[in-house]
C-alpha cells in the first residue's frame, strides 16, 4: 500500500512538472518579439540577455541587409537599430523597411550625430537612443512604444467623414485617400484617439515625437498646419481645432 502511494505521489508529481513545462512552451508565443540590429557584439548580447531577462523573444542581427531581410519577413513587435552597420546602414534599412512595414522602431545612435537623428525621425523612427544609454530608460521606452503600436493596432477611429485606420496607417476623408507623412498621421491619430479632449502642445510633443524631443513646441503648430492642408483646405471642413492658450482637439 505504501509503494503503491509512493506511487502515486511521485506520478502525480511528474504530471504536475509536465503540466508547468507544457504551459511556460505554450506561453512563449505570448511574448512580444523584438529584433536587435546591432553589429558591436558585446552590445548586442548585452541588449538580448536584458530583454529576455524582461520575457521579450529575441532576434539579433549584426548586419545591415541580413536585418531588413529579417524585419520584412518576420513579424515583431518593435525594432532596435543601430545606425552605424555593415553593408546596409540603420537609416537606409529603416527607409526601406517604412515603404512596407510599420514596425516601432527605436534608433541608436552616437551622441554627436545629430543628422542621424533628424534623418531618423523625418523618415519613420518612432524614439531613439544616444550612446551610451541606461538599459532602465531603453527598457521603459520599448514598453511606452509597444504598449503605444498594441493600443492603436486594428483600431478604426471616425470622425463624421473623417475616418482613420490605425492597422493599416490610412486616412481619409469621404472616402477618399489622404496621403499623410508618418508623423502627420500619428498626430492626426492621436487626436483622433483623444477626440473631443483638448491636448497641450507638450503632451502632443511626448505622444508624437517622443519625450525627450528637444525641438520647440511649434513643431506641432507646423504639423497641425500640414494636416489642416491636407484635409480642411481641401474639403472645405474644421477637423482639428485650436483651443487658444490650451492646445488642439477634434469634435
Amino acid at each position: 500500500m505504501r509503494a503503491a502511494a509512493r506511487f502515486c505521489i511521485c506520478a502525480a508529481a511528474v504530471l504536475r512538472l509536465a503540466e508547468v513545462v507544457s504551459y511556460t512552451m505554450g506561453n512563449t508565443s505570448d511574448k512580444k518579439k523584438i529584433l536587435i540590429v546591432e553589429d558591436e557584439t558585446q552590445i548586442s548580447r548585452f541588449l538580448q540577455l536584458e530583454l529576455e531577462h524582461e520575457n521579450y523573444e529575441c532576434t539579433a542581427c549584426a548586419d545591415g541587409r541580413e536585418a531588413l531581410n529579417t524585419a520584412l519577413a518576420g513579424d515583431f513587435d518593435l525594432i532596435v537599430l543601430d545606425v552605424m552597420l555593415p553593408s546596409l546602414n540603420g537609416i537606409e534599412v529603416l527607409r526601406r523597411l517604412r515603404q512596407d512595414k510599420q514596425t516601432p522602431v527605436i534608433i541608436l545612435t552616437a551622441r554627436d550625430q545629430v543628422v542621424d537623428k533628424v534623418t531618423g525621425l523625418d523618415i519613420g523612427a518612432d524614439d531613439y537612443m544616444t550612446k551610451p544609454f541606461a538599459i532602465e530608460e531603453l527598457l521603459a521606452r520599448i514598453r511606452l512604444h509597444i504598449k503605444r503600436n498594441s493600443a492603436s493596432g486594428g483600431g478604426m477611429l471616425k470622425c463624421g467623414k473623417l475616418t482613420v485606420n490605425a492597422e493599416a496607417r490610412v486616412a481619409s476623408y469621404d472616402g477618399h485617400a489622404v496621403d499623410l507623412t508618418k508623423k502627420e498621421f500619428d498626430l492626426l491619430e492621436y487626436l483622433m484617439q483623444n477626440r473631443n479632449v483638448v491636448v497641450s502642445r507638450e503632451k502632443l510633443l511626448d505622444a508624437v515625437w517622443g519625450f525627450d524631443f528637444y525641438g520647440s513646441t511649434n513643431v506641432v503648430d507646423v504639423y497641425v498646419r500640414y494636416l489642416r492642408s491636407k484635409i480642411d483646405d481641401v474639403y472645405g471642413v474644421t477637423v482639428i481645432e485650436t483651443v487658444r492658450g490650451a492646445g488642439y482637439v477634434i469634435r
